[in-house]
């Protein structure tokens, strides 16, 4: 069964567009684009990252 986690490799922050880019396949830039865009928006971007990046568990993988 495929999980979301932080990624300890693609990390600018905490790990979550990295983790959402290994998850679904896609670059990470594009989440991060899209995480600013909806707080530039929305005004919601900063705590929707602040939600997962609480929730989203960190991977426990050592660099390989």
């Amino acid at each position: 069964m495929k999980r979301i986690y932080r990624s300890s490799k693609e990390k600018v922050i905490a790990g979550v567009c990295g983790g959402m880019g290994e998850y679904f396949d896609k670059d990470p830039v594009l989440f991060r684009i899209l995480f600013a865009l909806v707080t530039l928006i929305f005004g919601f971007g900063i705590l929707a990252y602040l939600i997962f990046w609480i929730s989203i568990p960190k991977d426990t993988q050592k660099f390989s």
